[in-house]
């Protein structure tokens, strides 16, 4: 995929600039790859720049929740321009990631309903911090090897504290 998206981009091979992401999204999304490229960009960089204002807001815990959560989503759902919206859910709920999908997915509504309906600035940010802690081992599923060597650290790290 990574291929055809760099022979797309530098122009070397035309014919297949419409069909490369159509192959992988089942055709069903009518977007050019220049047009899916403009909207990844467009998400990424609206969701980190709500993650950044955030930290600006981060006194007041309900708006900090507010913007990081939902800056955390778009950036996450911006490679659903890439792939596709059912791509993207499937490599989401693949089992290797299955656990910090769910967890993640929970706590960005527990810190929604923390923010917005409890009106509780310690719920809303505990359930910010498992949300990183979530995001970041989903994140990490995506390098190899990557998950045991950060279990090796912590097991590391806790062992020589006792």
């Amino acid at each position: 995929m990574w291929k055809k998206l760099g022979e797309s981009l530098s122009g070397d091979n035309e014919e297949q600039e419409e069909s490369w992401l159509d192959e992988d999204s089942g055709g069903l999304c009518s977007l050019s790859t220049t047009q899916r490229i403009y909207g990844f960009a467009a998400c990424s960089i609206a969701g980190l720049a709500l993650m950044l204002l955030s930290m600006i807001v981060f006194a007041k815990p309900i708006k900090f929740a507010l913007l990081f959560t939902f800056g955390n989503l778009l950036a996450v759902g911006s490679t659903g321009f890439l792939l596709g919206p059912a791509q993207q859910m499937a490599v989401m709920f693949d089992p290797v990631r299955v656990f910090a999908t769910a967890i993640y997915l929970g706590c960005v509504v527990i810190a929604l309903i923390c923010a917005l309906l409890i009106h509780s600035k310690v719920l809303t940010l505990l359930a910010i911090i498992v949300e990183i802690g979530a995001l970041i081992w989903y994140s990490l599923s995506y390098i190899p090897f990557a998950r045991r060597m950060v279990s090796e650290l912590m097991i590391r790290l806790c062992d020589t504290e006792l």
